[in-house]
């Protein structure tokens, strides 16, 4: 499993969960920050990614729509 992070969570974290989750990618190092919702769902579904976000519109589109992708919804401060 490969996972991608929102821009709302730090890439910092890539170099923590690598060696459990290999090819895992931060949507600034994609170049999609700032981008729409939607295009980053495709994106990761299109490319086998799981997304990780505490962003709220990406868990109505996940119980919209469904999966693929899937998608980790982290409720943190």
């Amino acid at each position: 499993m490969k996972l991608l992070l929102d821009e709302n969570l730090s890439d910092r974290i890539i170099h923590r969960v690598s060696d459990l989750y290999p090819d895992s990618e931060q949507v600034k190092a994609l170049g999609l920050t700032n981008t729409d919702d939607a295009v980053i769902w495709e994106y990761a579904k299109t490319n086998g990614f799981v997304i990780v976000s505490k962003d709220s519109d990406f868990h109505q589109r996940s119980l919209l729509y469904g999966h693929p992708p899937k998608f980790i919804y982290l409720q943190v401060g």
